[in-house]
């Protein structure tokens, strides 16, 4: 198997979640064994790994997902260094003085998205360069519009996500940014979370 084609795979379920066999073929038009045999090499490497599930009457149907080693493909930035900086702030300056420096990051990345995101002429172009902004800083990030009237912003993939586990107040900093940066005319929750144990990170945007 090439590098390619594992790296498609591997991309595939890291934005995608946990899929079968035929889902699989079907996407990269291959055939159910060629997909087999692909998933068999990952597996071997230790990336993927499946996962019987029960649905209704008939037998499981097998998904396969990524192992802890398959999300470690897709890099945590300077994870190590970020951890050690927030742990001697935190040494140094307690809580209250994290709490400031969070707030600070905060506020300059919101100065930096209201630049571009200002320029917008609605609420969809606000979220879509919100969008744009997050997938250029690593965040695997998409959106969709669901059927209720509300929208769903999701990001695959956090590459401060060790930074994230040593001080959640990072995870707070962000869903405050959201808001502030679409505006009062909607509200923002986060319904998924990696930190949570979700495969993603995920916003219902609701409009007002």
């Amino acid at each position: 198997m090439n590098d390619r084609a594992a790296d498609r795979i591997l991309f595939q379920l890291k934005t995608r979640g946990p899929q079968t066999i035929g889902e699989l073929g079907a996407h990269f038009s291959m055939t159910g064994e060629a997909a087999r045999q692909h998933l068999a090499k990952l597996a071997d490497a230790g990336l993927v790994e499946p996962e019987d599930r029960r649905q209704g009457r008939g037998r499981p149907r097998r998904y396969w997902m990524l192992t802890e080693s398959g999300h470690a493909r897709f890099p945590d930035n300077h994870a190590q260094l970020t951890v050690e900086l927030l742990q001697s702030v935190r040494e140094l300056f307690g809580d209250a003085g994290l709490d400031r420096l969070i707030d600070k990051r905060r506020v300059e990345t919101l100065n930096a998205y209201k630049a571009d995101i200002g320029k917008a002429d609605s609420f969809k172009d606000r979220l879509e360069r919100l969008t744009a902004m997050r997938e250029r800083e690593g965040y695997m990030a998409d959106w969709s519009e669901v059927d209720d009237g509300s929208f769903l912003l999701i990001e695959n993939h956090c590459p401060i996500c060790a930074a994230a586990a040593e001080c959640q107040g990072i995870c707070r900093a962000e869903l405050e940014l959201f808001q502030d940066v679409l505006g009062p005319d909607c509200m923002v929750e986060r319904t998924d979370h990696i930190l949570a144990g979700a495969r993603r990170c995920a916003y219902r945007i609701t409009p007002r």
